[in-house]
Parts: C-alpha cells; sequence; structure tokens
C-alpha cells in the first residue's frame, strides 16, 4: 500500500460543474465526469492498479517537488527540480460558460521547462465507470480518443508546427482497457500541454500556444475577479481565502448545491470500514455555507442556494423522514442507493468502497433547524423567500410541529439505532424560533400560537431531559452521560447566552473530555456505539466549532491558540479533509465542505472577538523614561 500518497498530497481544481484531485507526484488520481457525482474516469486514489489515471512527472530521477496554486486562483503548479533542470506541471479546468450543466469539460495540463532541461514522463491510463466499462483507443495525427458506453474523452495536444522534437507515444493494451504513455523532452522557455475534454465537438486537434495561453489567462482573470469579492479583511486573510476558493471549486454553478467533499470513500481510519460517499449536496452542509458565505460577502453565491433549497422546501419530496431528505444529487434528485465497488482495493486496502449514501433515507430532525436557520440569515440580508417558498415553508413547519418530539438518527449518520438526541431537539428549536421571527418580520401568514408553543415545549424538554446534573452538562441524548460536540452550537444559535453557567460548565465538560490538544472529537463511540467498527480522528469541524464557542464566551486567548494550532494541520495548500489522526495525519474525504465552512465561520467571530477587545482594553501605560 506504499504507492498510494497521503490524502493530504494532493491539490484540487475544477470548472464548477466537477473537479479533479491532482497528487504532488504530478497524479490525477480522481476525476468524475461531468459531474461531481458522476462514474469516476480517474480513480487509482481508490485502486492503484484498476483506478485509472493521468500522470506526469519527470522520466528520470531522483526528482524533489514542490506545489503551489498560482496566486488567488485555483490554478495548480507541481514543480519538479533534477540535477539537470526544473520543470513545472500546471493543471487547472476553464470554468464552463454560463450556469447551463454540460458534458464538455476540458481538463488543462501545461507542461514546460523552467530550467535546464527535463524529459516529461506522461501516462494517460482511464477508466471508465469505476473501472467497470471498456473502452476503445483511436488514435490520430494530433491526439486520441478513448470511446467507452457512455463516456467519451478526446486527447488535444499543444505544441507549434516548428517543434522540431516530437513526443514519442506508445500505446498501453491492458484487457482491452489501455491508455498511452508519451516522452515529452523539453529545454528551458519551452512548453508543451495537454487538453482533455469530455465529449469534444470534433476530432482530436493541435492546439497553438497562443490559444493555450489565452486559456491560462482566462482562468487567472475569472478566479481574481471571484476573490475581489470577498470582503474579508481580517487577521486570517490568506487561510481564509484559500477556503473560500476551495468551497466555490465544491459548488455546482447550474443548481446552486455543494457538494460535502469531491471524492467518495476516503476512510476515517485507514483500514477501517468508515467509508462514504460524500459527492452529494447536504441540507445541513449546505446552509452552513449560507454563513460562510454571507460572512465573507458572497451573495450571488448564498442566493444560488438559497434558490436551491427553496425548490427543495417546495418539492417536499422526503423518502421517510419528512419533507426534506438529508442530503441530495447536485440536480436535487434523489437516487442516492448505495452499493459497494467489490473490485476496488480501497485507499490503502480500506474497503469497503462505497458509493450512493445509505444514510440518505435516514431522519435527523436537526436539518429542518440548519435549514431555516441560513434562510432567516439570508433574509436578514436581503435575501427573501416569495409567497410560493414561504408557504411551502409554512407547510414544513406544521410537520415539524407534530413530529420533533420523536428518536432521529441524529447529526452524525449513526447506523446503531434512532435516540432522542439532544441536538436534533435543539435544532428543531432553532426552525421553529426561526419561522416565528421570520412570520412576524415580515407579516406573513402564520399558526403563529401554534408554532410559538411548540417551540417553547421544546426548550423546556431540553432544559429537563437534555441536562445531565451529574455532568454538569448538556449530553448527546437524554437518559445518557455522553458528551457530544454538536451541542458546541448552543450558543451560536441563540439557544444559551455564550455565559450562562450551564453552557460554560458544558464547554468545561467538553474541553476535559472531548477535546485533546484543541482538536475535538465528535463524541466517544466507545461510550456512544454508533453501529460501526474501529474508531476515527477527531473532527476538524467541531474543532473550529470549539474555537467560534470558546470566542463567544470570551476564552480569547485559548480561542487563538485553538485556531492557530488547527492550522498548522492544513496540508501543503491550506486544505483540509474531515478528521485529523493521532500523527496528525489528515483522514475522511478531502477537501471537506464542512471543514472549509468551520473554518470561515471561527475567523470571522475570533477576529471581531479580538478586534472589539483590542478597542476596549485600556491604553497601555507610558513607559518610564531611561
Amino acid at each position: 500500500m506504499s504507492d498510494y500518497p497521503l490524502i493530504a498530497d494532493h491539490g484540487l481544481i475544477g470548472d464548477l460543474q466537477t473537479a479533479a484531485l491532482v497528487a504532488t507526484d504530478g497524479t490525477i488520481d480522481w476525476f468524475c465526469c461531468p459531474r461531481f457525482d458522476s462514474p469516476s474516469v480517474f480513480g487509482a486514489l481508490l485502486d492503484q492498479r484498476h483506478g485509472g489515471h493521468f500522470r506526469a512527472r519527470p522520466a528520470e530521477g531522483p526528482y524533489s517537488v514542490k506545489q503551489l496554486y498560482h496566486p488567488n486562483t485555483a490554478i495548480l503548479i507541481t514543480r519538479f527540480m533534477t540535477e539537470e533542470g526544473a520543470g513545472e506541471v500546471v493543471d487547472f479546468m476553464p470554468v464552463a460558460t454560463g450556469t447551463a450543466a454540460t458534458r464538455n469539460h476540458r481538463l488543462v495540463r501545461m507542461l514546460r521547462c523552467v530550467r535546464g532541461h527535463m524529459e516529461f514522463s506522461v501516462d494517460l491510463v482511464p477508466r471508465f465507470d469505476y473501472g467497470r466499462q471498456p473502452h476503445e483507443i483511436h488514435a490520430s495525427e494530433h491526439g486520441a480518443v478513448f470511446a467507452g458506453k457512455d463516456m467519451e474523452l478526446t486527447v488535444h495536444t499543444v505544441r507549434e508546427p516548428e517543434d522540431a522534437r516530437p513526443a514519442r507515444v506508445r500505446r498501453i493494451d491492458d484487457g482491452g482497457a489501455g491508455g498511452v504513455h508519451v516522452w515529452l523532452p523539453l529545454k528551458a522557455g519551452q512548453q508543451r500541454g495537454i487538453v482533455l475534454e469530455s465529449f469534444a465537438d470534433g476530432p482530436p486537434r493541435e492546439i497553438h500556444q497562443a490559444e493555450f495561453q489565452q486559456l491560462f489567462d482566462d482562468t487567472v482573470r475569472y478566479w481574481r475577479s471571484w476573490l475581489r469579492r470577498s470582503q474579508y479583511t481580517g487577521r486570517w486573510r490568506e487561510a481564509v481565502e484559500r477556503s473560500a476558493i476551495t468551497l466555490k471549486l465544491m459548488t455546482y454553478a447550474p443548481s446552486g448545491a455543494l457538494v460535502a467533499a469531491p471524492t467518495a470513500g476516503l476512510p476515517e481510519q485507514v483500514g477501517g470500514e468508515r467509508n462514504w460517499d460524500y459527492r452529494y449536496s447536504w441540507i445541513r452542509d449546505a446552509s452552513f455555507s449560507v454563513y460562510a458565505l454571507l460572512g465573507l460577502g458572497f451573495t450571488e453565491e448564498a442566493g444560488a442556494f438559497i434558490g436551491w433549497l427553496r425548490d427543495r422546501v417546495r418539492e417536499q419530496a422526503g423518502d421517510g423522514g419528512g419533507p426534506l431528505n438529508i442530503m441530495y444529487r447536485v440536480d436535487g434528485s434523489s437516487d442516492l442507493t448505495e452499493e459497494v465497488l467489490d473490485h476496488w482495493e480501497g485507499y490503502r486496502g480500506s474497503r469497503p468502497v462505497r458509493i450512493g449514501n445509505g444514510a440518505a433515507g435516514q431522519l435527523q430532525l436537526d436539518i429542518y433547524g440548519e435549514a431555516l436557520d441560513s434562510i432567516y440569515f439570508a433574509d436578514e440580508r436581503g435575501i427573501q423567500l416569495d409567497h410560493k417558498g414561504w408557504t411551502s415553508l409554512g407547510t414544513l413547519i406544521d410537520w415539524l410541529t407534530e413530529h420533533w418530539d420523536q428518536p432521529d438518527e441524529g447529526i452524525w449518520e449513526t447506523r446503531g439505532g434512532r435516540q432522542d438526541f439532544t441536538y436534533g431537539r435543539l435544532m428543531s428549536w432553532v426552525a421553529l424560533d426561526r419561522a416565528v421571527r421570520l412570520s412576524t418580520r415580515r407579516g406573513r401568514p402564520a399558526a403563529l400560537p401554534r408554532w410559538t408553543d411548540e417551540r417553547d415545549r421544546i426548550y423546556a424538554q431540553i432544559m429537563d431531559r437534555g441536562w445531565n446534573p451529574e455532568r454538569q452538562a448538556f449530553v448527546q441524548h437524554y437518559g445518557s452521560d455522553v458528551l457530544d460536540s454538536a451541542l458546541l452550537r448552543m450558543a451560536t444559535v441563540g439557544f444559551l447566552a455564550p455565559h450562562d453557567p450551564m453552557w460554560t460548565s458544558t464547554l468545561a465538560a467538553m474541553d476535559q473530555e472531548l477535546v485533546s490538544d484543541s482538536l475535538v472529537h465528535r463524541y466517544n463511540p466507545s461510550a456512544s456505539p454508533d453501529g460501526l467498527r474501529g474508531s476515527e480522528g477527531t473532527f476538524s469541524l467541531c474543532t473550529f466549532s470549539y474555537v467560534d464557542a470558546l470566542a463567544r464566551a470570551g476564552h480569547l486567548d485559548q480561542a487563538r491558540l485553538a485556531f492557530e494550532k488547527m492550522l498548522t494541520y492544513a496540508n501543503h495548500l491550506g486544505m483540509f479533509s474531515e478528521e485529523v489522526a493521532i500523527t496528525g495525519e489528515q483522514l475522511g474525504n478531502f477537501p471537506q465542505a464542512f471543514t472549509h465552512l468551520g473554518l470561515i465561520d471561527a475567523a470571522i467571530t475570533l477576529d471581531a472577538a479580538l478586534t472589539r477587545a483590542e478597542r476596549e482594553a485600556p491604553a497601555a501605560l507610558p513607559r518610564p523614561p531611561t
């Protein structure tokens, strides 16, 4: 299993409809097309031998590698240094024009020598439909076409007609699903490249350098123009802006949906079974994006998601879990049948490899609170529901008033049975509270007495059954003494004041049990069985929620140290996966939207709290004369 790169040893490129992971050795080992949730074209991340890959690196070693993003963009540069020279592979995907869904996507790889001389070795070995669909190769003078039943990739070459040193090409045959191998000699100042295009409208063609450079320049211009809209000027601008770009890369532009991660099957414990498909849009995760996006000033993206959420509210097509499903495909459909890819070995032997998600039909009551809170937050900033949207919302809230008082599977999608989760009740309270506020603020018709009564019943129940006097803390579910870091949001959503003694003692209990050197566990699986074998690392979203909670409670020094420590666990490009192992290794799907949303929220809260504290601090005493 030593052939597998670390999860953190990757960068992300994309065009706002799909994305690809590029490892530090120049290998694209994960790419699904034409959408985030489509079958893979390159899947070596989950099976090195059978997954398919697109690799570009020096033909001879040894070499050292550095990787960075072109400043303020999503263009990834992988630099190789040898004794004979230095070269670069520049990877990007030109952003799809407009917001219409398309099958046509381009993956661009610029190969250039910047010092001395270097021969690049390029392997292009696709494996369609998670390696289950064969393909044929049709070579031509200017490239090749990989043709399968449901997928077609065209390879265009980049060169000038006068180039004196042509590439050497060899076909790779592998059980009827072959590829091509190319050797490309370059010297300082020379640049060549490959454009891989899905469902091209013509045969392979020779692309000249001027057109190639224009693709690069247009992509730079797009990302810098987009990032200039950010209003964040705080202490952690570099980390926040990289998180914002990462979230934008995980947004499906035609619908506004945000995927939880662009990957599937990456383990929460290497060799374990906690391997899930995250290429879908969770109501919860995407709702959190509204706070982060509006906090940074990205009103267009927040409005697009609110539109996507409004459509789901109008449909009310939930499958057994109420009017809403907990997750959807990026186009809003809900066919998420879970299956296992038995022919893949999984990342470093982590099986099973699952696609689809069996948790889609779970009852998770908290999603109604997250959805309503994001709608309320957007309404405060001028993104309002229309009449049909409000009518549908009222129907949803009416359902919640009748169904909130029941066990559910909870925020962490445990497979150990339903419980009376305190967090589910908390967010049901949020849903009703925000609905009451929206109705009052906008003068919209509503069953206000009923909504208010049920809201107050939930409050009283949480105080009575969610509080454990022995632990002096709110607990994961009624009748237990287990702590749950999901409840770090109790003060954030306004259920308790940040300085309420019941909250500060809960925070202190979590600090003793769930926090390990500033990193935060979701809960203790051994104390609260979740129906799965094995363990997991600390949950990065919870760490950032902990920072946010500390800042709101006035523990600014502790919050800042925890935040700064957490930033050291980012990869070399400033990106995070879902979890962190005790070794510091990143675990789980990568990059994870939840984590980057948490980073942005924590940075905004902490920065504002520090600024207020500095403003309110007494002036420093003058130094005595020397």
